[in-house]
């Protein structure tokens, strides 16, 4: 069994469904747990925001946040994910937002900022973060990445008892 089935499985064990809102990886995320068997038990939507006004209208990322912190940042990625699980069914949510490429006055080349956020009974919910540094070309890094965020879905619901 692959490692996307494996994911699709686990989340279909644990009645997870999931809403992405991506920057950086622009829905690539999505679209590799499409290609597990069964998908629309547990994805219920995508979010590409690749703009900031997008990620403004679209998921309520507070525009002093991205002011303060920068596109590419942790924050900004928990505001998408908690805006894609404000507008979306799901109950768990993986956001992304970071760089590919060389920008001036930005972080390095390969940085990625994601979000995942769990919905719990009522309006508790989760939040984990963390920035990780990627190297490669422009599309391996988004590989990487879409990769990297639903492994950690999973690490994250198995070792945090309050996801579960």
């Amino acid at each position: 069994m692959n490692k996307i089935e494996s994911i699709a499985r686990y989340m279909r064990e644990h009645n997870l469904l999931l809403v992405t809102a991506e920057s950086c990886t622009a829905g690539l995320i999505a679209a590799r747990l499409v290609d597990a068997h069964g998908a629309g038990e547990i994805l219920d939507c995508a979010f590409v925001t690749y703009s900031p006004s997008a990620k403004l209208s679209c998921l309520d990322v507070n525009a002093d946040t991205i002011k303060t912190f920068g596109l590419t940042s942790e924050e900004v990625s928990t505001e998408m994910a908690i805006g894609a699980l404000a507008h979306s069914r799901a109950n768990v949510a993986i956001a992304n937002t970071g760089t590919t490429e060389p920008m001036p006055d930005g972080p390095p080349e390969g940085t990625q900022c994601f979000a995942w956020v769990f919905k719990k009974s009522g309006a508790a919910l989760l939040v984990f973060s963390k920035t990780k540094k990627f190297e490669g070309t422009r599309n391996e890094i988004r590989e990487a990445s879409a990769d990297f965020a639903l492994q950690q879905l999973i690490r994250l619901h198995k070792e945090n008892p309050r996801a579960r």
